[in-house]
């Protein structure tokens, strides 16, 4: 049994579990120091640049994973550290516990001028989430998780919304998969896209979104923090087969997603399920295997 499966067990106020409240604790004080540096850059103007993938970065971005990495690796210095924009090192695969961060996430918005982007970041043990902070300077808005706790933005309780229809679900994601969804019959409530995946998930888990959908090559760090976020706010996310996301892996891309309430669930991944071949295509893909 992995030590995350055995505190679990433990729902009571064990070390174990007031230790991920203190983590959870200080994950929310690195996030708004860092809000607070990004926040300042994106109203000033920083230099920005493209990198690999077209993706875009900016001195926003390595500004912030440098104050993230050196408090919290201070803090728990025995642990891991995978970073979008921290040069990947291998030891991290041999560690049971470690920070995974995005120091932006939503960089295109944060080039644009738009609201939607956050700084995200989750304390992984054995693969799973156990606590998480999220921050969105521009709205000042902070989600917090820890697991077996439940989650809060802005110190107030949230929850995934009950529904359990499909048809006039409100959901936010890639259009073409919307656009399947429409095509099989069900009259949606599509919102406009929220560029930062992370913030887009954490709107399932305050019930702004009934549902969410994520396209394939999302990595750990665009996932952990919102994960656990959404978990603990009675929500559900896994891949469109049903399957939990495992982090802190060699491999850091993750196959499509969707997030809804433990209700709607089922049915949107129902909805969304491709034929056996593509699902082996997409499995061969990024692990390996097929059924």
């Amino acid at each position: 049994m992995s030590s995350l499966e055995t505190m679990k067990q433990s729902d009571d106020s064990g070390a174990e579990m007031r230790q991920f409240h203190d983590i959870t604790q200080e994950l929310a004080a690195a996030v708004s120091e860092a809000g607070a540096i990004a926040l300042k850059m994106f109203r000033e103007g920083c230099r920005s640049w493209t990198k690999a993938h077209n993706s875009p970065v900016t001195e926003a971005d390595i500004a912030v994973d440098e104050r993230l990495r050196a408090r919290l690796c201070a803090y728990r210095p025995s642990a891991g550290w995978l970073s979008e924009e921290t040069a990947d090192a291998p030891d991290r695969l041999g560690k049971s516990e470690t920070w995974v961060v995005d120091p932006i996430d939503g960089t295109r918005s944060f080039v644009s001028r738009l609201p939607d982007w956050c700084i995200s970041a989750a304390f992984v043990v054995d693969g799973r989430p156990a606590a998480a902070a999220l921050y969105a300077p521009v709205t000042d808005e902070l989600y917090l998780a820890t697991i077996n706790r439940g989650a809060t933005r802005n110190g107030i309780a949230i929850a995934a919304n009950l529904r359990s229809v499909l048809t006039g679900m409100k959901i936010g994601g890639p259009k073409s998969r919307i656009r399947h969804l429409e095509k099989s019959g069900l009259n949606l409530a599509e919102r406009p896209r929220i560029h930062s995946l992370a913030l887009r998930l954490a709107r399932v888990a305050s019930g702004e979104l009934d549902a969410a959908l994520a396209g394939a090559n999302s990595h750990d760090w665009d996932l952990a923090a919102a994960d656990l976020i959404v978990h603990e706010a009675r929500g559900v996310l896994t891949t469109i087969h049903g399957d939990l996301p495992n982090y802190n892996r060699a491999i850091t891309e993750h196959l499509e997603l969707a997030a809804a309430g433990s209700e709607l669930h089922p049915l949107l991944l129902e909805a969304l399920a491709p034929g056996t071949a593509a699902k082996n295509q997409l499995l061969q893909r990024y692990t390996g295997t097929t059924e």
